[in-house]
């Protein structure tokens, strides 16, 4: 009896790693999840672990929107083989005897939704091939060919798994957030914040600005601020997306007409930035934050006070792995044909199921 109890218990768990790489190039997010099928809800993050990129190829990945179509199918294959590494030494060092599937968010190169264009690279069946695990990818494709952002994507997870907060906001590369209007799940990048704030800091021959202390100790240049604050993204109704092309060509060269110091930069887009996060969850405290700019307790300090709400903090783990654990969950949608991408959020046609699925030959 106790036996067939075990056996119907094993089928009802799903053992999955998720794989996300995002746009601040901190590296390889990898998390080893456990759901259980009839309750999403109960799932445990068994293992997790951030790969370093190297200087190669965190250069090349910098780069990589500005390769010819050839080169970038080039790169695809050659980032599955990275990730398949990756994957296949996480699985080993952490003795993985059971997994169903592996999901991978794959890392963005272009994202022009208004063109029809969403690449992610990190091949499917090249990974599949180097794990010997079912792989699933790909989720953002169809969405943009359904008419849809193809971004956020997160927003599905929070609202099946993280529904008891208002708000759920990722500080990452961009800041994104999603809540619940009207019955209906609405998110949206909100601004960047680690694409630029490490893009500057690099100048200075650092990763990031630890924990924003080079920021505040800079002075806030106002005419930048108002330029800031003043672009046309922010005007905007949802659903809406960045990409690293729109920094390229909005924030990068409107910064450079200051010609100001790195510290008064840096300074100045936190305070843009917690200006335009403040706004979205004015006076709420009931917020789930998530993503390496949590770790910037200048930028947390100053949303706090433009939001007029004390945040509290979520645990490391989920801090820094949310995003990886939400596309192992995108991935656990997709294997049971549910929806996954919600048109709410992302302006498609409909709400579907998208990602791609590869096994092993």
């Amino acid at each position: 009896m106790t036996f067939v109890i075990f056996t119907f218990m094993s089928k009802m768990e799903v053992f999955v790693i998720g794989v996300m790489s995002g746009t601040s190039l901190d590296g390889v997010d990898l998390v080893y999840v456990k759901f259980l099928k009839n309750s999403y809800q109960d799932f445990e993050i068994l293992h997790s672990e951030t790969v370093s990129y190297s200087k190669k190829w965190k250069a090349r990945l910098q780069d990589a929107i500005n390769f010819s179509s050839e080169a970038l199918k080039e790169l695809n294959i050659e980032y599955g083989k990275l990730l398949g590494n990756v994957i296949h030494e996480f699985i080993g060092k952490n003795q993985l005897n059971n997994i169903d599937f592996i999901a991978s968010h794959g890392h963005t190169v272009l994202h022009q939704p208004k063109k029809g264009i969403t690449l992610q690279v990190g091949d499917g069946q090249v990974i599949a091939n180097k794990t010997n695990q079912k792989v699933i990818c790909d989720f953002r494709t169809q969405d943009v060919q359904l008419g849809g952002q193809g971004a956020p994507l997160v927003p599905v997870g929070d609202e099946l798994l993280f529904s008891a907060y208002d708000f759920c906001l990722n500080l990452g590369g961009f800041s994104n957030i999603s809540f619940k209007k009207k019955d209906k799940r609405i998110a949206f990048d909100v601004c960047p914040v680690n694409i630029v704030l490490n893009h500057y800091a690099n100048k200075l021959g650092l990763a990031y600005d630890d924990s924003g202390a080079i920021a505040s100790k800079g002075n806030i240049n106002q005419p930048l601020l108002v330029a800031l604050n003043s672009l046309k993204f922010y005007k905007k109704e949802a659903p809406k997306s960045l990409g690293l092309e729109w920094v390229q060509e909005e924030i990068y060269p409107l910064i450079a007409d200051f010609e100001i110091e790195i510290s008064t930069i840096l300074r100045t887009f936190v305070e843009h930035a917690a200006m335009q996060i403040g706004s979205v969850i004015y006076q709420n405290d009931s917020v789930l934050i998530t993503g390496g700019g949590v770790f910037n307790s200048f930028l947390i300090e100053r949303i706090e006070q433009h939001a007029n709400a004390k945040i509290k903090l979520p645990n490391k783990q989920l801090i820094n792995f949310k995003e990886a654990f939400i596309f192992a969950f995108l991935g656990l949608l997709k294997q049971e044909h549910q929806v996954n991408c919600l048109r709410s959020v992302t302006g498609a046609r409909k709400d579907h199921s998208s990602g791609k699925i590869f096994y092993p030959n």
